[in-house]
């Protein structure tokens, strides 16, 4: 099992190294050269400045039962397909029962913002959704240890 992370504005990213490195658990970060990041423990890989480029690597990366860290969908349903775990940065999971619905809702507001007709607004991220994240990324660890 490793951890791996969709390291693009990835807001969580020191709580995944801080829970990786309790439990002794592989790190793979995956950005873009735009994106600084150092550290010694995780393994950092860097990629072009393409459309999704970080995205295909990691998915190339992932094994069964890893967990992968995305708030992208698609490379959660990407994860899911290879039997890996995907859990978004706020703490809860894409399962099968919820990527299609996500996927479907994905496109639909592409669709809209596209037209001009729907502008999402992402709500400021808040000490409570670190908290949520970190307890459901430990609860995943200590279930398939």
């Amino acid at each position: 099992m490793k951890i791996l992370v969709d390291a693009d504005g990835c807001p969580v990213k020191e709580i995944i190294l801080k829970v990786a490195k309790t439990y002794r658990i592989e790190l793979v970060m995956i950005k873009n050269i735009c994106h600084e990041l150092y550290d010694d423990y995780a393994k950092i890989i860097t990629v072009d400045q393409g459309r999704d480029m970080a995205d295909l690597v990691l998915i190339n990366h992932v094994a069964q039962g890893d967990i992968v860290v995305t708030q992208d969908y698609g490379v959660a349903a990407l994860a899911l397909g290879k039997k890996a775990i995907a859990i978004h940065q706020n703490g809860w999971l894409y399962t099968d029962g919820n990527i299609d619905e996500l996927l479907m809702k994905r496109h639909f507001n592409q669709e809209m913002r596209r037209k001009h007709k729907k502008y999402t607004k992402i709500p400021k991220r808040s000490k409570e959704d670190d908290l949520r994240f970190e307890a459901k990324l430990r609860e995943l660890i200590v279930n398939m240890l």
